[in-house]
């Protein structure tokens, strides 16, 4: 799909919620992996939290875009410290807080704020497995199945998710086309 980055797109507060919810909901399982490598380091928790109270009904405020950026620390941290599963566990968190702030902008990489924290959960899930590719495929379709209509609604609005970005890059285009798929029913 081919769009023009400066549209904008129409997006509620209640599909922002909608769409937080979401990323929580795909981020958090992956919290635990984090968690078992820095038992002491709530950053990325703290990120998942934010997230989920703002779709509980709170503000989208500072302390969502903060923890966020803490999270992105962990995760950089984690990625030298050569925790490979840990660190895109904390990049799941990072993409968890950020949907938060979904732009309404056309542009492909704006998919990474909607499907982001699946990829990078589906990831950590992966490399936790000694990188068994299809322990990441089942968490994606996981997480497809988690995706509510109003996400599905939210997502289409959006051209295809981006090329690149190595194993996560796969996992988030084979979620996105999962979704963009229309059911067959019969």
């Amino acid at each position: 799909m081919v769009a023009d980055e400066n549209l904008r797109i129409e997006l509620t507060m209640a599909e922002l919620r909608e769409i937080t919810s979401y990323a929580v909901a795909c981020a958090q399982p992956a919290m635990a992996i984090f968690e078992r490598e820095r038992p002491d380091d709530r950053r990325p928790r703290a990120a998942v939290d934010a997230a989920r109270a703002f779709a509980e009904g709170g503000r989208r405020n500072k302390v969502i875009r903060d923890s966020a950026w803490a999270a992105q620390r962990a995760y950089q941290e984690t990625r030298d410290a050569g925790q490979a599963a840990a660190s895109d566990a904390a990049r799941a968190a990072v993409a968890a807080a950020s949907a938060a702030f979904l732009h309404p902008l056309a542009k492909a990489t704006q998919v990474l704020h909607i499907l982001g924290p699946a990829a990078h959960a589906g990831r950590a899930f992966e490399l936790d497995a000694g990188d068994d590719r299809n322990v990441g495929a089942d968490y994606i379709e996981k997480a497809r199945s988690l995706a509510s209509p109003t996400v599905i609604s939210v997502l289409t609005r959006y051209p295809d998710a981006p090329g690149g970005r190595g194993r996560v890059g796969e996992l988030l285009r084979t979620l996105d086309a999962s979704l963009r798929r229309p059911a067959t029913g019969g």
